[in-house]
C-alpha cells in the first residue's frame, strides 16, 4: 500500500474518535506545555542572573580580604582585613594586562540632608572604579585623582540615595551628611538595579576609598580589591599573578592556607548561576515527568484501538495489505496525536510564559532550542509507545482477526 493511502487511513480513523483522540493528546499538551514554561523560567533567571553579573564589568578580577573565626563561627570573605593599599599598588605595578584597581573600603552608614536621613551603602573606591564597573552617570562628574589623593569630601550617589534623600531636587552640588561629615555631590549614577545577591545597587553612596578610611569608616585596610584586566585571554594569567603575589608580600609558606580569596567573574557567574541551572534541570525534569505520562496514555489508548479495530484490521490484511502496513498506520496515528499535541503544548508553554512574565514579574527567555527539543521529544514519545500496539496490530493473524467479535 502506498504511504499516502496509509497516512489517509490513519487519519480518518483519528477523526472517527475526535473527543478521544483530544484527550489522549491532553497528555502530551500539558507536558509539552509545562516543559517551555519550566523551562523558560529557569532560563530567564538564569539570563537575569548573567546581566547583573555583567554589571560588573569586563574582565574583572576581585580580590578579597581573608575571613576571621570567633568562637567557631568563621565570618566572610573580607571580614579580616588582610589587604593593604600598597597590596593594591603592587597589582598595578607589577601585574601585566592589568589597565584598572579600584581599592575599596564599605560600610552601611546613615546619611542625611535637609530634613531628610536613609541608611545606606557607602563605598570607598578609587577613581578608576566606574571604569571598572562601566557605570555611567546620569547627571554630574565623579571625583577625580587629585580628590583620591587629597582625600577630598566629595562623593557620587545612586539613584536610590538620591531619591530617598533629595526627593525630587537635584542631588548635583548639594551637601550630603555622611556621619555629620559634609560631602559634596558631585554626580548621580545611573540605576542599574539588583545585584545578583538581590541587593540594590543603585543604594549607594561612593567617595574616595582615602576619604571614607580617614574621616568614616576608619581602619588601614581593604575590605577588597577591584582589578580589570585589558585582554579576557589574559585573565587566568593575571590572576595566577595576583596570587602569587599577594602571597609573597604576606609571607605566607608554602603550604599555608591564603589569608585572601581571588575569584575571576567567569567564576562568580558560574557560583551565582549554579543555584538557577539547578532549577531549570529540576523544573524540566518535573515537567518531563507529564510527558511520560502522556505518552503511556496514547500505549493505552492506541491498545484499546487495537482491539476495536481487529476485525478491520483482518479485513484489510485479507485483501491484500502488508503487515508493515498495518504498523505504518498505527504507528502515523500515535506520532500524529504526539505531534499535534506538541504543537499546541508549545503554543500554551509559550502563552503561559507571557502571562507570568507580565503579571507576576517573573523573568522569562523562551530559547527555540528548548522548543525544537520539546517537538522533537513528544514525536519521539509517540514513536516509543505506538510502537508496542502497532506492533501487536502487524502481528495479527488475519483468520483470527475475521473471527473476533
Amino acid at each position: 500500500m502506498r504511504v499516502g493511502s496509509t497516512i489517509n487511513v490513519a487519519f480518518r480513523a483519528l477523526r472517527r474518535n475526535k473527543l478521544r483522540s483530544v484527550l489522549t493528546a491532553l497528555g502530551i499538551i500539558i507536558g509539552v506545555a509545562a516543559v517551555i514554561a519550566m523551562v523558560g523560567i529557569g532560563n530567564g533567571a538564569k539570563a537575569q542572573v548573567e546581566a547583573q553579573i555583567a554589571s560588573l564589568g569586563q574582565n574583572v578580577i576581585l580580590v578579597f580580604s581573608g575571613s576571621t573565626t570567633s568562637s567557631g563561627i568563621r565570618t566572610g570573605w573580607g571580614s579580616a582585613g588582610t589587604l593593604k593599599v600598597e597590596d593594591a599598588e603592587a597589582i598595578r605595578r607589577e601585574v601585566s594586562g592589568v589597565v584598572a584597581v579600584s581599592e575599596e573600603v564599605r560600610s552601611p552608614t546613615q546619611v542625611a540632608a535637609g530634613n531628610q536621613n536613609w541608611l545606606t551603602q557607602v563605598l570607598g573606591e578609587s577613581a578608576d572604579y566606574l571604569d571598572i564597573r562601566q557605570w555611567q552617570l546620569a547627571d554630574g562628574a565623579s571625583f577625580t585623582p587629585q580628590d583620591v589623593r587629597s582625600a577630598n569630601k566629595v562623593c557620587v550617589i545612586g539613584r536610590t540615595t538620591a531619591t530617598q534623600v533629595f526627593g525630587n531636587d537635584d542631588p548635583v552640588g548639594q551637601v550630603l551628611r555622611v556621619k555629620n561629615v559634609p560631602f559634596v555631590v558631585t554626580g548621580v549614577l545611573t540605576p542599574k538595579g539588583l545585584s545578583a545577591l538581590g541587593s540594590d545597587q543603585d543604594d549607594v553612596v561612593i567617595m574616595p576609598y582615602t576619604s571614607a578610611m580617614k574621616r568614616i569608616i576608619g581602619g588601614t585596610t581593604l575590605r577588597n580589591i577591584n582589578v580589570q584586566v585589558g585582554d579576557a585571554r589574559q585573565l587566568p594569567a593575571a590572576q595566577q599573578q595576583i596570587i602569587s603575589l599577594l602571597r609573597q608580600r604576606h609571607n605566607i609558606r608554602a603550604g599555608r592556607d591564603d589569608d585572601f580569596t581571588v575569584r575571576g567573574q567567569q567564576e562568580i557567574a558560574d557560583m551565582a548561576t549554579a543555584q538557577s541551572k539547578t532549577m531549570t534541570v529540576l523544573l524540566g525534569a518535573i515537567a518531563g515527568v507529564s510527558l511520560i505520562v502522556g505518552g503511556i496514555g496514547i500505549m493505552n489508548i492506541m491498545l484499546v484501538s487495537v482491539t476495536e479495530r481487529t476485525r478491520e484490521i483482518g479485513v484489510r490484511l485479507a485483501v491484500g495489505a502488508h503487515g508493515r502496513d498495518i504498523l505504518t498506520q498505527f504507528l502515523i496515528e500515535a506520532v500524529a496525536l504526539s505531534s499535534v499535541g506538541g504543537i499546541i503544548g508549545i503554543a500554551f508553554g509559550v502563552g503561559a510564559s507571557r502571562v507570568l512574565s507580565v503579571y507576576e514579574n517573573w523573568p522569562t527567555l523562551i530559547s527555540l532550542s528548548s522548543i525544537v527539543v520539546s517537538f522533537l521529544f513528544s514525536a519521539a514519545v509517540g514513536i516509543f509507545f505506538g510502537f508496542y500496539p502497532a506492533r501487536k496490530a502487524a502481528a495479527l493473524d488475519p483468520i483470527e482477526a475475521l473471527r473476533y467479535e
